[in-house]
């Protein structure tokens, strides 16, 4: 009777020992198996700064073509003024009261004015001089912004090699964890990697989507204005310069809620 009882005491003994292992080896799983879950919100934490720098640095170079967009508007007016003003037509001498002006007022100075064209000669050459520098203005500007677009598609190139970078290491955290599901949890080091406290922060992929989205609208209004810097001449009608004033300045391929989206990031 005592040995049955002493077995039943042990046999209790190692049933208890056997549920704790149980589980212990249940909450393993259960933190392996919430690792793996988690691992779309794990985020590579050197990647990411890295992604925030390019991201500081490409909206840095946005700015300094926003401002050469702002230098070309006005050398694009000051061509189209200079112009203007050389068309300004002359007195209409058919209109018998202009005539009568002019005989009343035949001073060497007046008929001088009249034979000129009815143009002063200092503001002829002031205009022809202005219509020249806005012209080598615009070359140069065009120079500029592509250099600026240059440096954008660099930038573009760098966050998506940051971006693949981040996916191969995040594929390598998933294999690793898929392995040691079934093993003793272990130290991770979370120098390289960390959990996402806020879903609603920025994602390497929000940054890298909203540069390209950029980088394609900046691209497109530099076509235009090379367009327009190309089609400028002598010959250009007054309504064409007003066009292309009128669009350079509106900017059609711009999305301005893109461009404040793209700050708020910053911010």
């Amino acid at each position: 009777m005592k040995t049955k009882q002493k077995l039943s005491h042990v046999q209790k003994r190692e049933n208890r020992v056997f549920v704790s292992n149980c589980n212990l080896l249940s909450a393993e799983l259960t933190n392996s198996l919430r690792g793996i879950m988690e691992l779309k919100e794990v985020r590579p934490m050197s990647e990411l700064n890295n992604v925030c720098q390019i991201f500081s640095d490409f909206m840095t170079s946005v700015t300094k073509f926003e401002e050469l967009v702002d230098v070309g508007c006005r050398l694009l007016n000051g061509f189209q003024q200079a112009l203007g003003f050389l068309r300004k037509p002359s007195i209409a001498k058919s209109s018998e009261l202009v005539e009568s002006i002019i005989k009343a007022n035949a001073t060497r100075r007046v008929l001088s004015y009249v034979e000129a064209g009815c143009v002063n000669t200092h503001e002829r050459v002031q205009n022809m001089n202005k219509l020249h520098t806005c012209q080598v203005g615009l070359l140069k500007h065009l120079k500029e912004a592509k250099d600026v677009v240059n440096e954008l598609e660099g930038l573009v190139e760098d966050v998506n090699v940051e971006l693949r970078t981040a996916t191969r290491n995040l594929a390598h955290l998933h294999d690793k964890e898929t392995r040691n599901v079934l093993d003793p949890p272990g130290t991770t080091s979370d120098e390289e990697f960390m959990l996402s406290s806020d879903s609603q922060k920025p994602e390497i992929t929000d940054y890298a989507t909203m540069m390209a989205v950029i980088y394609s609208m900046v691209k497109q209004d530099y076509f235009m204005q090379e367009k327009i810097i190309s089609a400028l001449n002598l010959n250009s009608s007054s309504e064409e310069l007003e066009s292309y004033s009128l669009m350079w300045s509106l900017r059609p391929y711009i999305d301005d809620e893109v461009m404040q989206q793209a700050w708020r990031l910053i911010h």
